[in-house]
């Protein structure tokens, strides 16, 4: 076994890769560049390596110094992680060079399956089920409108290499070819130093469904179950599970084999994943092989009870599997949400920022519930515009679909983040949602529930009852915590009003509700009156929540409750369930002034592009005194490995261009003006 292993990653792989080798009594290097030199995976690690530049393509895709790194360190074997160089066949070429061991797949493998071209020819090959396409190298935008008109509409135009839903667009007709063809080069010439492409038909409401496949160096390979992987935004998977709620035994079996046929054809030796898109009626097609650790390898491994990492390792170092295919057994449910630097209420653009607040729910084992989270990032450290956006992995493990989702809405609830823009309240609004909770879903699920984005659940039914209670309980506590504080009163009784009423403002959405709170042991009673006065539901609820706590926890009656608590004007900002709102508690009477205040309008515009996300300018594509049309291309921007493209929202004429290539730019700066 090796003594010293070193992570050719950074982020929250490079910590879970720690994790696993820090068990196995193995020392880890690091390797950072300059805006990761204060990364968690830094700190964690036994020794650290520097390596250059924070743009990817300066230090993390240079493979000349990773060997370097492990020259120096004397590091044994690399993990890459995913993403970056693990799946580049001349990786592991050049580390056996050197004498150092890939923790990975041989590089035939890699070869044969890592690129989508070959492994399509090879699943071919195979018999493996296919989706139709083309599999040569396309060569422009013309040619590849021909193809796709051959083919017939909707195609998917994806890069070769790589994966992570970088280079892939959806083209619904001969005009979306040629902007799709020119967009999914860029990005994966940008993210891979590959800019070969490809055409394939596009399934109609499809579920993304993948085998996890492990095989050692002696001839043996399994299949792991699989995980569903349908609810992506921009071919990004969001939120993952294990099992599929789609399957049967039969077809989970029948996909295994055949994952494991594909893997055996190729000499497949470590962790890799094969990608099936699957029709509703349970048909599947093979969609690609990723020869690396996938980003949801947590799912798996809550529901069989196998470290991945830890078997590639010990694949790495010559042992065979410990595990035969009917060892595998699969139990229970995991479900698994991506923590992301965004802002959903700004169709989902990158946030980047000093994470202010950041306290994630606590890991571990509660009865039957596990809660697993796969950080890379702390309290006080930046979210850099030079690498994929994630922050963390959520992962909530239950006897059942029903109780994991459950699960997984508690810890999303108890999950403090501050500083920027995250996609929280979108996952916990998804967690509520009853298709989801249904399994019926389909990788077209966020386009086809939220067509014009993302907006606020408001506050409706039970659920105002609940927001409205703990705002009153707050406000009470913090009232007789500013009466002991002044001690201007001790011993002279007070008389003051003791009901209150509760608003909920969510948008333009407002409810009120009144309300009366009283001592009771250990809890508190909160009396709920209807729009007559007179007395209606009552609540007792119980936490040990005080002035200054991020996340409200505690029970209301006999259920369990848990939402984020952020202090406001007359009150508090509330998050639960997907619901966010303003609760603001005043006294009858001044209930009665505040509604008399004028609302604020907001400040007009539009005689301006600004940025919207802090990011590098790609292009421009216009100049001073154009006139340009409505939906013409003004500027393109990449944040985050994802290329945005900005598009005039009406007719005009360009006054100004404050703009050029290579400019970064933060969020609301001006690219250019209109006359």
């Amino acid at each position: 076994m090796f003594s010293k292993i070193l992570i050719a990653n950074r982020g929250e792989i490079a910590c879970r890769v720690i994790k696993t080798a820090r068990k196995m009594g193995i020392k880890t290097v690091a390797v950072y560049s300059e805006a990761d030199k204060d990364a968690l995976h830094v700190e964690m690690a036994d020794e650290a390596v520097f390596i250059g530049p924070p743009p990817a393509a300066q230090s993390y895709l240079i493979a000349e110094k990773i060997v370097e790194a492990c020259m120096l360190t004397h590091a044994e074997a690399v993990h890459p992680g995913y993403g970056f160089l693990s799946e580049r066949a001349a990786f592991p070429k050049l580390l056996a060079e050197h004498g150092i061991v890939f923790i990975g797949p041989n590089p035939h493998a890699i070869e044969a399956m890592g690129d989508k071209i070959e492994s399509k020819k090879a699943a071919a090959a195979a018999k493996v089920s296919t989706v139709p396409g083309y599999l040569g190298v396309i060569e422009s935008g013309e040619q590849a409108a021909k193809i796709a008109d051959e083919i017939g509409y909707p195609v998917m135009i994806k890069a070769s290499a790589g994966g992570g839903g970088k280079g892939m667009r959806i083209a619904h007709s001969r005009s979306e070819v040629q902007d799709g063809f020119d967009r999914a080069r860029s990005e994966a010439k940008s993210s891979f130093g590959d800019d070969r492409v490809f055409v394939e038909k596009f399934i109609v409401d499809p579920r993304h469904i993948e085998i996890q496949v492990l095989g050692d160096k002696h001839g043996n390979v399994i299949y792991l179950g699989e995980r569903e992987c349908s609810i992506q935004r921009r071919n990004q998977k969001v939120v993952e599970e294990a099992p599929s709620p789609l399957l049967d035994e039969a077809t989970r079996k029948k996909m295994g084999e055949q994952a494991v046929a594909l893997a055996k054809a190729v000499g497949y030796d470590s962790a890799g994943t094969v990608e099936f898109v699957a029709g509703q009626d349970k048909s599947f097609y093979f969609l690609e092989m990723n020869t690396r650790l996938q980003v949801e390898h947590p799912v798996t491994e809550l529901i069989t009870g196998i470290d991945l990492v830890e078997q590639m390792i010990r694949v790495a170092a010559g042992e065979p599997l410990s595990v035969t295919q009917d060892d595998v057994k699969l139990t229970g449910w995991a479900v698994e949400s991506r923590i992301y630097a965004e802002d959903p209420y700004r169709n989902f653009l990158p946030s980047t920022g000093r994470l202010v607040r950041y306290r994630p729910p606590a890991e571990g084992k509660t009865g039957p519930i596990t809660v697993r989270n796969d950080t890379g990032v702390y309290e006080g450290g930046e979210i850099s515009l030079f690498y994929d956006p994630m922050i963390a992995k959520l992962v909530t493990h239950a006897p059942t679909r029903a109780m994991a989702i459950e699960a997984q809405a508690d810890a999303l609830d108890a999950f403090a983040i501050d500083g920027i823009g995250h996609n929280i309240p979108f996952l916990s609004a998804l967690m509520a949602h009853q298709r989801w909770q249904d399994g019926r879903l389909s990788t077209g699920f966020i386009a086809e529930e939220y067509p014009d984005g993302f907006h606020p659940r408001v506050p409706e039914g039970e659920i105002v009852h609940t927001l409205s209670s703990v705002a009153a309980v707050i406000d009470h506590i913090q009232n007789a915590r500013k009466r002991q504080i002044s001690g201007q009163t001790s011993g002279v009784p007070v008389s003051f009003a003791k009901r209150r009423i509760v608003t909920l403002a969510t948008g333009e959405h407002v409810v009120s509700t009144a309300c009366e709170v009283e001592d009771v042991d250990g809890g508190y009673k909160v009396q709920i009156f209807d729009a007559e006065g007179n007395p209606g539901h009552a609540h007792v609820l119980r936490s040990s929540w005080k002035p200054g706590d991020p996340v409200w926890t505690g029970t209301i009656d006999a259920d369990q409750a848990t939402m984020q608590v952020r202090p406001i004007s007359n009150g508090v900002a509330l998050a639960h369930r997907g619901v966010a709102t303003k609760a603001r508690v005043y006294t009858e009477f001044s209930a009665s002034l505040a509604a008399l205040m004028p609302k604020k309008e907001a400040a007009g515009g539009g005689k301006e592009l600004l940025c919207p996300m802090p990011g590098l300018v790609v292009s421009i594509a216009v100049t001073p005194g154009q006139e340009v049309k409505n939906g013409e291309i003004l500027a393109i921007v990449e944040a985050m490995k994802m290329e945005n493209v900005l598009r005039a929202e009406r007719d005009g004429m360009i006054k100004a261009v404050h703009a050029k290539p290579g400019d970064s730019l933060a969020v609301d700066a001006v690219i250019l003006e209109f006359a």
